[in-house]
């Protein structure tokens, strides 16, 4: 019993230097270095895609190589803590959590740079004939939708419930929840049980049904109903000089024609 309750004392003395590290990503060991000759961008899925065609294009106009890092956080958050010039948040929300970790950025360096719409993905061809959020209430619908579940860093986190409750209907949201097959952590996993559930409906982003095409299709959102968050960007204090250079050229109106092939728009 004793042994018990020092336990016990020693777990909450030690809860709150844990909870003051931030993260548990976080390294405080690792020295940030970012000058290297590489413009390295990292964040989550989603994004990466679309910033990887502007920077092809870039490189070929300057010569200078830009790395696109994309995935769930803890893939290349070590790496990112050493190296990152620049972070990429899919929403604020994420850039927020991102913060906690990698603490040469700071909050007053995050710029939003492009904004989209929530959509909902549905099989190719579009077989159940969903047009509108309406649609996804019916008996028998089967919805993925995007959530952190406290554990991961995503965009998707919440916007789901968004969606449903926007017209402060609580019925709407009971109907929706009672047809959600899977509340998967990040928009990779979501698209991954989209297929193996064999859903119905994805509650997602634009650039989704652009690049995979071969298995999803888009509908839109009543305006009513659509959630918009943005992608935002922070540069380290002590990032190669061609990174700021990037991220001019991210907001061009060449960059901009990309991007929005994607549904990123300013």
């Amino acid at each position: 019993m004793l042994r018990k309750s020092l336990l016990t004392v020693v777990l909450l003395l030690a809860a709150p230097t844990a909870f003051a590290e931030g993260s548990q990503l976080y390294d405080p060991s690792i020295k940030h270095m970012p000058k290297d000759g590489i413009v390295k961008l990292y964040g989550a899925g989603g994004p990466d895609t679309a910033f990887r065609k502007v920077a092809d294009v870039w490189q070929q106009k300057t010569g200078q190589k830009v790395e696109i890092i994309a995935g769930p956080e803890k893939t290349w958050s070590l790496k990112a803590q050493a190296d990152a010039d620049i972070l990429w948040g899919t929403s604020e929300q994420s850039m927020t959590a991102f913060l906690e970790t990698y603490k040469t950025f700071s909050s007053d360096q995050v710029n939003p740079i492009y904004i989209r719409p929530t959509i909902i993905a549905v099989k190719k061809g579009n077989p159940k004939g969903i047009s509108g959020f309406e649609d996804l209430l019916a008996p028998g619908i089967k919805i993925v939708v995007t959530e952190g579940a406290g554990v991961d860093n995503t965009s998707g986190t919440g916007t789901w419930e968004d969606v449903a409750g926007r017209l402060g209907r609580l019925s709407d949201i009971e109907a929706f929840r009672k047809n959600i097959v899977s509340f998967a952590k990040g928009s990779g996993a979501s698209y991954k049980a989209f297929l193996s559930q064999d859903a119905d409906a994805w509650i997602t982003w634009p650039n989704w049904p652009v690049t995979k095409s071969a298995d999803l299709e888009k509908v839109a959102l009543a305006l009513e109903r659509t959630v918009w968050r943005d992608v935002n960007v922070a540069q380290s204090p002590d990032a190669d000089p061609a990174a700021q250079a990037f991220l001019d050229y991210l907001l061009t109106e060449e960059a901009q024609k990309i991007m929005s092939t994607e549904g990123w728009l300013r």
